[in-house]
């Protein structure tokens, strides 16, 4: 809990205007769905039910929450309206709660090994490359030493997008020529890595979903090559989102899932979009917590996921 209290003026600001367009969207449907109530009825909860849905939280999410304040409202026989923000705030952060085990929060934060290895996977076009570059940014600012591997050879943009990053930020980039093998690119980068010392390793691998089958095999050879050198490598496999697609964003996690095994989630475009409930909808789905969020184009925009803050400024409370 300490995390929350680190929560300073300046995170919440950025926060709170990443979020502007999704907590209109959704703060005009749940002020609809309470206008004219003094109680939370049935008929509250069905227009609520309406606005978490119609915001991109999901329907089996959706459902869940309904349940969790039907159970809270029973339990604490009178709630007013005028309660019923916080109250919702509540129920959703701690549903958000029991899907997050992860110890590593801040960049700051204490790493449990090193070098502590994060291979990064989702499709072209959400920011996969972008983010990793901002975490590498993030990282070294924290003071750790910080290694980028350009693991996706299949696309030149790609390495040459990773090698700009890794110019802005100041740390060393691995990499092989297009077409090479992704796993040899990832070996020589944790080798290096290991070799000289570096806190944090971010292997940046490719974005296509076209075929399961070759990306799952081509994510296990990834990982059995990285643990000749590092036994437990990858200690995250950190899926990236867009979240301005949606429920788009949905049927990508499913598929990356079925396809490796994801242990965190970046969700990045918050700031351009209406669509930030999908956050809550997948962290619930798939039981994986949301690690990172993306709030605009500034490298100091990509925050540590804070899962109460994030509902209160949702929610404008």
């Amino acid at each position: 809990m300490a995390f929350f209290g680190l929560f300073g003026k300046d995170k919440k600001e950025t926060l709170d205007k990443g979020l502007e367009k999704s907590k209109e969207s959704v703060l005009s449907k749940i002020s609809h769905a309470i206008a004219g109530k003094s109680t939370i009825d049935d008929e509250v909860l069905d227009n609520l039910e309406e606005a978490l849905i119609s915001s991109d939280v999901g329907v089996e999410t959706t459902l869940k929450i309904i349940d969790r304040i039907q159970e809270r409202v029973k339990r604490d026989k009178y709630i007013g309206t005028s309660e019923f923000n916080a109250l919702l705030v509540d129920e959703v952060a701690q549903m958000l709660a029991e899907n997050d085990t992860t110890d590593i929060r801040d960049f700051d934060a204490p790493l449990p090994c090193k070098p502590y290895v994060i291979m990064v996977v989702g499709v072209n076009g959400v920011g996969k490359t972008t983010t990793i570059g901002k975490l590498a940014y993030q990282y070294k600012k924290a003071g750790k030493k910080v290694y980028l591997g350009a693991a996706d050879t299949f696309r030149a943009a790609a390495v040459e997008q990773l090698c700009i990053w890794g110019e802005r930020v100041g740390v060393p980039v691995i990499k092989q020529q297009q077409g090479s093998d992704p796993a040899s690119v990832a070996y020589d980068t944790i080798a290096s890595a290991k070799a000289n010392d570096a806190d944090v390793v971010l292997i940046d691998t490719a974005g296509r979903l076209h075929n399961k089958v070759n990306l799952m095999n081509e994510l296990t050879k990834i990982k059995n090559v990285m643990q000749k050198i590092v036994p437990d490598a990858p200690h995250d496999v950190m899926l990236v989102l867009d979240g301005s697609t949606g429920q788009n964003a949905f049927e990508q996690a499913k598929q990356f899932t079925r396809a490796t095994q994801v242990t965190s989630l970046a969700i990045t475009k918050l700031d351009g979009t209406a669509k930030g409930g999908v956050v809550i909808g997948i962290s619930d789905q798939f039981k994986i917590p949301v690690r990172y969020i993306g709030l605009g184009e500034k490298m100091e925009d990509l925050q540590a996921f804070n899962r109460e803050e994030f509902v209160k400024s949702l929610l404008g409370v």
